[in-house]
């Protein structure tokens, strides 16, 4: 972690790291396709083997075949382990649970308070990342945007229990924390911090997924299934964590955890374009106002003016 004497305030994004924010936030918007047809056959804790299985193995081959050697990530092993349950194995385990209480648009609005709790979490534990009111005002806009844009979807949800409600908003303090955990991997190249946060959740989900459901039965899906498996976890899992990481590096963490404001958007957008679904004026109103939030954040049209 760096020190109050070595450290300065970073400034905006460059626009490297706004397209690394989109794509990422595009990525996974995308991956609820994938998991919408997989979920029909798989049980969700055997989905999330199978995506972290195989984008561990897809990654292990790239770097056999590209580089840098996986030999880099053995220093850092416990803390991967870390990265792996704060990133993965809780997060998803508390918004699988949360999510058989609560509807999909509460979900997702309490899923998109991760930049809020990473902003209070880096502030108080980096000297680089620290409050400020343009980030405060921008993420509380995105927040606001995604429960427009939701919109009914939101208010169906709005009866579910208490506990429910704090499992996700656990997911997304969990978020956060492992976003504090990636920082501490300064210097490591990104390819090696995807693939072993990867292999350490593996690692872990298959003696919980054995324990769970036994051997029997796990590989019975049907072919369309299988591809939506291969697409969720070679593209939404290998490649975005790989985009994750190198955001994560040179953005920061407050600022890579604003692709949670990004992802419901994409889903309805793409929906919109691949899917044929209706996009709602109040829709549009929500993305707006997450536009609006990002811009606040970014601060230089302000600055300008």
């Amino acid at each position: 972690m760096a020190t109050a004497a070595t450290a300065t305030a970073r400034g905006p994004m460059v626009l490297k790291d706004w397209g690394q924010l989109l794509l990422l936030g595009a990525i996974w918007g995308g991956s609820f396709f994938f998991a919408r047809i997989a979920v029909s056959e798989l049980s969700p804790l055997v989905l999330v083997l199978f995506r972290v299985v195989i984008a561990a193995a897809a990654l292990q081959l790239y770097l056999g075949w590209r580089g840098p050697s996986f030999r880099l990530a053995f220093p850092h092993a416990g803390l991967f382990f870390l990265l792996a349950l704060a990133n993965n194995v809780v997060p998803f385990s508390l918004i699988f649970a949360g999510q058989t209480e609560l509807g999909a648009g509460l979900a997702s609005v309490l899923n998109s308070t991760t930049p809020f709790w990473t902003l209070i979490l880096a502030n108080a534990l980096t000297s680089d990342e620290k409050l400020s009111w343009n980030k405060l005002a921008g993420i509380a806009l995105g927040i606001a945007g995604t429960a427009v844009m939701i919109g009914p979807g939101l208010l169906a949800g709005l009866g579910g229990p208490v506990w429910a409600k704090f499992a996700l908003i656990g997911a997304s303090l969990s978020y956060a924390v492992a976003l504090m955990i990636a920082r501490r991997f300064k210097g490591v190249p990104s390819p090696i911090v995807a693939t072993g946060q990867l292999t350490a959740s593996t690692v872990i989900m298959i003696p919980v997924v054995l324990i769970a459901y036994g051997p029997a039965g796990l590989f019975s899906a049907s072919p369309p299934v299988w591809a939506a498996v291969l697409a969720l976890a070679l593209l939404s899992t290998a490649f975005a964590y790989i985009l994750y990481f190198n955001l994560v590096a040179s953005a920061g963490a407050t600022n890579a955890s604003l692709v949670t404001l990004i992802v419901p958007a994409s889903a309805m957008l793409l929906g919109f374009l691949f899917l044929g679904e209706r996009l709602e004026l109040f829709e549009m109103g929500g993305m707006a106002l997450i536009a609006f939030g990002l811009v606040t954040i970014d601060g230089r049209l302000f600055g300008r003016r």
